[in-house]
């Protein structure tokens, strides 16, 4: 949020930068929490740290995991390793490839606790999505580290969380720091193309590896700095949308395209896409939506307070406001349902008129969306009976509290770690493997400490991805905190 005073148009900038993070309200602090006493703030790094954890993320940066076709069990090995000449339990666990003729695997890893509570695990993936190079200052797959940042795909999704997370383990066994709970270190393939043979397949196969596990700290979330004068935003992502990935496939007569056939598939194929592209979502507020938006109220600016405040109601019976809300697609992405097409296949020749041409689809549902229901209206705004639309990849949102002692341990870092920074739990327009393991009850949390100013390009699935030492020094001494202050947080619980 932002201190209320006379708005720049920095600041009003500022505004929207931060809202786009967030999803609901700040979490008040019980009783018992604000007993505790100030959270100690993280432990100094070590020396060397920041450059040893450098060194790692460019070690496994090229460990080239392009997703499809994965081939990630070599990276796993490497963390293992790692994992192993830390003390730490470590497994690699191979994973279906389906077609790949490449190994995929899954790495475990745990450093045990004294068993008073339930383990939290630090989730993070394996495989990367793909990087052309001709796009990028440095070679993707190099992991060249200069001017004080390490460059290449998966420096931040994911393979720069996973070494902020291997780097917590190895720094506690390094202090000889023994915590109250284990910690599970759990790095998984197929993230990127939805994970039903990745986090899936471990909790479907191997259910044992979680031990009773009761949290998961994962990618989803982190720490926005806005310009100007605002405090930082550590956003923590309790839920995401649904994804309703669609296949799109239009049949027509095959042919000579010299004479062409008035059921062509390709063409009815565009005309099915065009409507879809034109098609107007419904917009809906959820809870945790309206929630934030009330909070952000007193922050906006004046023309938008009275909206924010009560979101429902000023998107119903305010033109302008709807119309400037709605002209921000951060914000129309957390009130109605998205679609766009991104995979088009028809004819391999010029010349040739397929029998068939097909379309992907990426949805993305607001929580408690149907993915079946969403495809059946698809199909009746098509109309065209040589059209079908089947679903590829669905599952629902589930959502975890904010009000649990892992929440609090994040405040409470938050405020010896950042001072003046708001800690509030969001939404994701995107998705993660978060959902399985909510599925399963554990307190899922989409966050890694890491500060994103503005106006620095991170370059996450687009080129020139990167990430600075010091985000990845101060990342790893603030996780360590958080994993320290949970335990004083459960320890100050009423039993």
């Amino acid at each position: 949020m932002i201190d209320e005073r006379q708005y720049t148009m920095k600041q009003r900038w500022a505004v929207i930068a931060t809202a786009t993070l967030l999803a609901s309200a700040c979490a008040v602090p019980s009783s018992s929490q604000q007993a505790l006493g100030p959270a100690p703030p993280p432990r100094p790094a070590s020396p060397g740290l920041g450059d040893r954890v450098a060194a790692t993320l460019s070690d496994a940066i090229r460990f080239v995991t392009v997703n499809p076709p994965g081939d990630e069990a070599r990276l796993a090995e490497f963390f293992a390793a790692r994992l192993r000449a830390a003390g730490a339990e470590a497994e690699v666990i191979p994973t279906p490839s389906g077609a790949s003729t490449l190994g995929r695997a899954a790495v475990w890893g745990r450093y045990a606790g004294r068993g008073r509570g339930a383990p939290i695990v630090l989730l993070s993936h394996l495989d990367v999505v793909p990087a052309q190079a001709e796009s990028w200052e440095f070679e993707p797959f190099a992991g060249v580290i200069r001017d004080g940042y390490v460059h290449g795909r998966g420096a931040i999704d994911a393979k720069g969380a996973a070494v902020v997370h291997l780097a917590a383990v190895t720094e506690l066994a390094r202090r000889g720091r023994t915590l109250d709970r284990d910690v599970i270190f759990l790095s998984v393939p197929e993230e990127e193309t939805g994970g039903w043979y990745g986090a899936g397949y471990l909790l479907r196969e191997h259910p044992k590896l979680l031990r009773g596990a009761g949290y998961l700290l994962t990618e989803g979330g982190g720490v926005r700095v806005p310009p100007g004068d605002g405090p930082p935003v550590w956003g923590v992502a309790v839920t995401e949308k649904n994804p309703c990935w669609l296949r799109v496939t239009a049949s027509g007569t095959p042919g000579h395209s010299s004479v062409p056939p008035r059921d062509a598939s390709v063409p009815r194929l565009i005309a099915a896409l065009e409507r879809l592209r034109n098609m107007e979502t419904n917009v809906e507020v959820i809870p945790e939506v309206a929630t934030m938006f009330a909070a952000l109220a007193p922050f906006a600016p004046p023309e938008d307070r009275a909206g924010f405040a009560d979101l429902d109601t000023a998107l119903q019976d305010d033109p302008a406001f709807r119309s400037r809300f709605l002209s921000n697609r951060q914000y129309a992405a957390l009130v109605r349902a998205t679609l766009v097409p991104t995979v088009l296949e028809g004819s391999p020749r010029t010349n040739v008129i397929p029998a068939t041409a097909t379309a992907h689809v990426d949805a993305r549902l607001l929580p408690g969306e149907s993915c079946s229901a969403f495809a059946s209206h698809i199909r009746t705004l098509i109309t065209d009976p040589g059209v079908s639309v089947e679903p590829i990849l669905s599952f629902p949102s589930r959502t975890s509290s904010a009000d649990t002692p892992l929440f609090h341990a994040i405040e409470r870092v938050a405020a010896s770690a950042d001072p003046g920074a708001v800690v509030v739990p969001r939404v994701i327009s995107g998705f993660t493997d978060a959902h399985y393991f909510r599925d399963r009850g554990l307190i899922a949390y989409g966050f890694v400490p890491r500060w994103r100013n503005a106006s620095e390009p991170w370059g996450v699935h687009g080129p020139d991805e990167r990430i600075s030492i010091e985000n990845l020094e101060r990342g790893v001494t603030t996780l360590i905190a958080i994993l320290e202050e949970l335990d004083r947080v459960e320890a100050a619980r009423p039993r």
